[in-house]
């Protein structure tokens, strides 16, 4: 019978412990979207020193920016006083509008825009806080704009650049501060729809 009643009361300690294992697991790693991170908003960070502060201590966590309504318009993350990890911003329709990611502070890999109507609208890349790599911007209607390379912030390679209507107005390569080729070649005319129009002058 003593047998039996131990081999219960192990039983029974071991199923609580799993219990509160799992319990704490749950509470002590809160998802993105949950009540604890959203409870800080942007507003109640404090710049200080390079640092942004909650209640006199370098933040962690995510802060967030709301709309009238209630939706999110700005979520960061930070980790001890700086940005760390993605910054989004979104339209008041809910339309992701903004993405960037920080690694201590600094801005590091790609940080993508959205025009309100969904369609993209840059792609940066950055290196250690510097745009470094591949540019490309597009118009509102989805039509390619630019696309241009840049050396640690600097124009360095193949620059070109389009009107809505696919002509180009830029290409020229920028090598060691100089310029080869055509750099915002100006018409005389406008193009509208394939047609020329002259300009009153």
């Amino acid at each position: 019978m003593r047998y039996y009643s131990l081999t219960l009361i192990i039983c029974l300690l071991i199923i609580s412990c799993n219990r509160n294992t799992e319990a704490k697991v749950t509470n002590d790693t809160p998802s993105v979207n949950s009540k604890f991170e959203l409870a800080v908003t942007l507003n109640e960070l404090n710049l200080h020193k390079g640092l942004f502060y909650y209640k006199g201590e370098p933040f962690t966590g995510v802060a967030t920016s709301i709309y009238l309504d209630g939706t999110i318009s700005e979520k960061t993350a930070f980790a001890k006083g700086k940005k760390h990890g993605a910054e989004e911003k979104y339209f008041s329709n809910g339309v992701l509008s903004f993405k960037a990611n920080y690694i201590n502070g600094v801005r590091n890999g790609q940080t993508t825009s959205w025009w309100s109507n969904g369609n993209k609208r840059s792609i940066a890349n950055y290196q250690n806080g510097i745009p470094h790599g591949k540019q490309y911007q597009w118009y509102t209607s989805g039509v390619k704009f630019k696309v241009i390379t840049l050396v640690n912030g600097q124009e360095e390679g193949l620059q070109q650049s389009w009107r809505e209507n696919g002509k180009i107005y830029n290409n020229y390569e920028a090598k060691n501060g100089r310029i080869f080729g055509l750099k915002r070649a100006n018409l005389c005319f406008q193009l509208d729809d394939e047609q020329v129009q002259l300009v009153e002058r």
